[in-house]
């Protein structure tokens, strides 16, 4: 399983602490040092079903630089797509991938659910 986080977010290390205390497995990926790819984001985007939306980090400084949230209505998936692959910091984190499921954001409820079945 792939741990995807930036390591001074309280949501990610609260993640992290969550994996941890629970015995999941995983490897750790900064996301500010090592962005996602164009290619693991359409793969990404493919297994979660999701709208390309769901992966932006809406409470970040460069979504808010950037103006999406008037500018994403008008772009169309690849267009995010691209964007998103430029800085991982437009994506939104943590995520936890595996070879069939992708889990974006922490909401222990989900990934109890997800991994504790």
């Amino acid at each position: 399983m792939l741990f995807i986080c930036y390591p001074t977010c309280t949501t990610c290390q609260k993640a992290q602490k969550w994996l941890d205390a629970n015995g999941v497995a995983y490897d750790l990926r900064d996301i500010k040092e090592e962005n996602p790819t164009y290619e693991e984001l359409v793969s990404w985007l493919a297994t979660s079903a999701l709208p390309v939306r769901r992966f932006f980090n809406t409470s970040g400084l460069q979504y808010r630089a950037l103006e999406l949230k008037d500018k994403l209505p008008a772009m169309g998936e690849d267009e995010c797509l691209r964007l998103l692959a430029t800085d991982g910091m437009l994506v939104k984190r943590p995520l936890l991938i595996d070879n069939d499921r992708v889990l974006i954001g922490f909401k222990e409820p989900e990934w109890q659910e997800q991994l504790l079945l």
